[in-house]
């Protein structure tokens, strides 16, 4: 029994050690491996590489693929890019397998990392910023070994109790029953990697035959998509085209795992025959790192087909506007601000386009499209409600309020549009209000430009365009005022066209103020290269 226990305690300090290390490094390096990975990421391949080397660096594969959904829904990764670091967080995910096998079984480093552990909860507690967090990391280093060390002795006093016959049978039928037991047991422990560890564990100490320990570690690969899985429901498409992805793609390597187990055995027996049982663990790590690698090759190629039928599986939402906003996303303030970014581009062009169709009393110009954009503002409004953040978070809480302004200013500007009658009065009458024109003309140029996504150019169009508004509503205003005088109009279709004016006005200053918080918000991003001097609100 006592051996038992300590088994269980052993692979509770790896687990420990494990969230810590994470949790540590994730704080430590997190936000420049994020940068990193949108820097680096150009393409599938180059999204592997990029993927596989942050979880190599962050110890969690999890992390890196949220990051990946993150910014595929703020617009920073395209969705087969994003594919590729999906892909290569796999691979890199069995750096911790390699470790394990390398140090904790070649090395007996236990009562060594003791001290370690020492130093990494002293610098916890005395350090400050990165040193508080470098201290975790260092600190669930020291345990991950220490843990290795007490499984294995749990281990060895089970010696003659716990053997390969406990198992099911080095056969075709025992390999998938132990296949399922790999993935029961990445569900209960929630962490691939502590699988992996007592796989390696058992092993090395004879209570799993190699082919038995292969066929768990394939079950453990599966099992993680679960997880994946699990955070995707009620997500956004993009959220559950990602798990999908993840669960598709690890069903295929996994099956190919299986698939090449004896072939692989047969090498190994060929090359040494004694060799994969003397070495065992590093033979056990050396497969789990070929079947995903050899699954990043294959697949790679294959990434547009592989988004074409994740896209058929999740098709694009009818609501374009803030589907990307995730609730999942507000764990990362950064990347949320990023996605409310991206989803206030969009409907700050769609608002454009709007206004354009209703000054020219397009067909385009509908109701039930004015209510949608509405709704979609006030939806991102909710969204932005809930991004916490403390004002000495400086970047990010100067980017929560670009929101919030822009958010305002937009509404404004979707309540001026709701004036049809307003917006189209100016058609029907001559010169005095020529102003009509300049604003419809004014908004098309905008619009082009928007488009183009030339935010720095758009906003400085939109405070010229502002101003030109204002000057020539004044000078339509006095034009107007000398018709009444002169009799050529009366005073209740004078205050009719002088609320046009105002529309007119008013409408353009909340179209460049938008644009202005827009621009703030962008120079603001962390993601984005320095867009020069921001324009000024207004």
């Amino acid at each position: 029994m006592n051996q038992w226990m300590e088994l269980a305690g052993g692979l509770g300090l790896f687990l420990v050690g494990v969230i810590l290390m994470t949790d540590g490094l994730r704080a430590v390096a997190g936000e420049l491996m994020r940068r990193a990975l949108t820097r680096f990421t150009h393409s599938p391949a180059s999204g592997a590489l990029s993927g596989a080397v942050s979880t190599a660096i962050l110890q969690s594969s999890s992390a890196t693929t949220v990051a990946a959904v993150g910014f595929v829904g703020a617009g920073l990764l395209s969705y087969p890019q994003a594919l590729g670091v999906i892909f290569g967080a796999n691979l890199g995910t069995t750096i911790t397998g390699w470790m394990v096998a390398l140090l904790g079984f070649k090395l007996d480093l236990a009562t060594l990392l003791l001290p370690v552990v020492l130093l990494g909860a002293l610098l916890h507690l005395f350090g400050r910023g990165r040193t508080r967090a470098a201290g975790l990391a260092v600190a669930g280093f020291g345990l991950i070994f220490v843990g290795i060390d007490v499984m294995q002795s749990g281990m060895a006093g089970l010696e003659g109790k716990l053997t390969p016959t406990v198992f099911p049978d080095n056969t075709w039928l025992g390999r998938l029953q132990l296949l399922g037991l790999g993935v029961l047991i990445t569900l209960i422990t929630q962490s691939s990697s502590a699988g992996v560890a007592t796989a390696i564990t058992a092993v090395h100490g004879g209570a799993l035959e190699f082919e038995q320990a292969a066929a768990l570690v394939i079950g453990m690969d599966v099992g993680t998509t679960a997880t994946a899985l699990f955070a995707t429901l009620g997500g956004s498409a993009d959220t559950r085209r990602t798990g999908y992805s993840h669960v598709v793609y690890n069903l295929f390597t996994g099956l190919m795992a299986f698939v090449l187990l004896l072939p692989y055995v047969a090498l190994w027996q060929w090359l040494s025959p004694d060799a994969i049982y003397q070495q065992a663990e590093l033979a056990l790590v050396g497969f789990h790192s070929l079947f995903n690698l050899l699954g990043v090759l294959l697949v790679l190629p294959l990434a547009s087909q592989f988004a074409r039928l994740m896209l058929w599986l999740v098709p694009p939402p009818e609501d374009a506007f803030t589907e990307n906003l995730d609730r999942q996303l507000l764990r990362d303030p950064t990347v949320a601000l990023e996605a409310v970014r991206h989803s206030l581009g969009r409907m700050f062009t769609a608002l454009l386009q709007y206004a354009v169709a209703l000054s020219r009393n397009q067909p385009s110009a509908q109701p039930e499209r004015h209510r949608e954009l509405g709704d979609a503002i006030e939806r991102c409004q909710r969204f932005v409600d809930d991004i916490h953040l403390h004002p000495t978070d400086q970047q990010e809480w100067q980017s929560l309020l670009a929101c919030m302004h822009m958010i305002d200013h937009m509404q404004r500007l979707h309540h001026r549009l709701a004036d049809r009658e307003t917006a189209q009065r100016w058609q029907d009458k001559g010169p005095p209000l020529h102003s009509g024109v300049v604003f419809d003309d004014g908004c098309r140029q905008l619009l082009k430009t928007v488009t183009s996504e030339d935010w720095a150019a758009a906003a400085e169009q939109a405070v010229a365009f502002a101003a030109r508004c204002e000057q020539d509503t004044e000078q339509a205003r006095e034009a107007l005022m000398v018709d009444i005088a002169e009799g050529r109009e009366n005073t209740v279709n004078g205050d009719r066209y002088l609320d046009a004016l105002r529309w007119q006005r008013r409408s353009a200053r909340h179209m460049a103020r938008s644009l202005s918080y827009y621009q703030r918000l962008s120079g603001l991003s962390p993601y984005l290269p320095a867009s020069g001097e921001r324009q000024e609100s207004l």
